[in-house]
């Protein structure tokens, strides 16, 4: 059992809870979380770690959707485009995933657990990033991913598909859960979506996938209209979308963990099924301002819960969830800061959590020690502050957690 202190705890609850000079007390799971002088008396036997002036402990940060099979790009890609930007991935795919081999996407993952990260939801459309997610001590949900449209591709398509997510189960363990990934509705035939959900009701795996992310794909799939009618005429002989956002919604009942990424093309209709099957939006705020997307309007959620993700640096220059808090602070302008930072935290901790299917994001007892430690610059006069601050300030953290170990 182990003994961790610090000026702030910051919980990440429903009630926003910050216990001000207090301890946590620890195995692999969170024993007891109080004041410093109620650990102190209870546990007068066990030594307490006791962190600097200005010290805060949190749950690490959990990035909701990552692709680390681009983390080769810096400026090779194309922006402020969608179209630009697909085209460009297609162009360059080749070139970017041999760069990105096991030590540059180890090299990475170390990086991110510098900067706050102890749980990644991983996009993995080859498994070419397998080797480095398995090495690395970060918790991992590792979504294989479906792709393909053409009707008489499924059979290999999906078999394909299973062959990946087959090599990735001999793997699971308690931080490494496979899991599915339907990569869009404009790029998955429906009865290979349909194949694919089947698999992961019977295995109750978590399941992901992009939902509406541009203009571009709004037009395709509910008008057959715009650039995308050259791009799937060209590469696969296509001439109309081969589903209906509803219709390809429609498909993911009954799958227990649940979520859907980007959704800025997202109608009323289509968030009310959204919240109907449970599932929570992976909010990529950087991604959809690099490509020229639309913001996503966060009061259409109303009460979906919405989680953080970087996305890959295909479409961000940077995985730190640091960073990207930063950036969904400032993109969102409308909201109060002080309210919204709160927001946030739990968008990146218990949301993200909850998403994945996971026992981790709060600083609660019963779940998965995942702590991080991280140093403010100066004292903090009003508690109402904190988390602002701490979004605004962190850029590398002191100290991590996971499961109960300090790595």
């Amino acid at each position: 059992m182990k003994i961790i202190s610090a000026d702030w705890l910051v919980i990440c609850d429903e009630n926003n809870s910050i216990i001000q000079n207090g301890a946590v007390v620890f195995t692999d799971k969170i024993q007891e979380v109080d004041t410093l002088n109620n650990i102190e008396k209870k546990y007068p036997n066990i030594e307490i770690e006791k962190l600097a002036k200005n010290s805060v402990l949190m749950p690490g940060l959990i990035n909701s959707h990552i692709h680390l099979e681009f983390s080769g790009n810096t400026t090779t890609l194309k922006y402020g485009n969608f179209y630009s930007w697909l085209n460009s991935v297609i162009k360059h795919r080749e070139d970017l995933i041999s760069k990105a081999n096991t030590k540059l996407i180890l090299s990475k993952l170390s990086k991110m657990k510098r900067t706050g990260t102890t749980t990644i939801g991983a996009i993995s459309s080859y498994s070419f990033d397998l080797d480095a997610c398995v090495k690395s001590p970060l918790n991992k949900v590792f979504f294989c991913e479906v792709i393909g449209t053409k009707g008489d591709m499924i059979d290999t398509l999906f078999a394909d598909f299973k062959d990946r997510l087959n090599i990735a189960k001999k793997y699971k363990s308690a931080n490494f859960i496979p899991a599915i990934a339907i990569h869009s509705p404009y790029s998955v035939h429906p009865f290979l979506v349909r194949e694919t959900l089947k698999l992961a009701r019977e295995e109750n795996l978590p399941v992901t996938s992009h939902f509406l992310e541009s203009r571009e794909e709004f037009e395709w799939l509910h008008k057959d209209e715009g650039v995308f009618v050259e791009f799937f005429k060209n590469f696969l002989n296509q001439e109309q979308a081969v589903t209906k956002p509803m219709e390809f919604l429609n498909l993911f009942s009954n799958i227990k963990n649940l979520s859907f990424t980007h959704c800025v093309e997202a109608s009323s209709a289509d968030f009310d099924k959204i919240k109907l099957l449970g599932a929570s939006v992976n909010h990529c705020v950087t991604s959809n301002r690099l490509l020229n997307n639309t913001k996503l309007d966060l009061e259409k959620l109303k009460d979906i819960p919405f989680t953080i993700g970087t996305d890959g640096l295909s479409s961000n220059n940077s995985l730190s969830m640091f960073d990207e808090l930063r950036n969904v602070l400032m993109t969102h302008y409308d909201k109060n800061v002080l309210e919204f930072s709160n927001v946030l935290l739990k968008a990146a901790t218990i949301n993200g959590s909850r998403a994945l299917g996971l026992n981790k994001g709060s600083l609660a007892e019963g779940l998965d020690a995942d702590i991080i430690a991280l140093t403010l610059p100066d004292e903090i006069e009003e508690k109402e502050d904190l988390a602002m601050q701490i979004i605004l300030h962190t850029k590398f953290v002191d100290k991590t957690i996971i499961g109960g170990e300090f790595v």
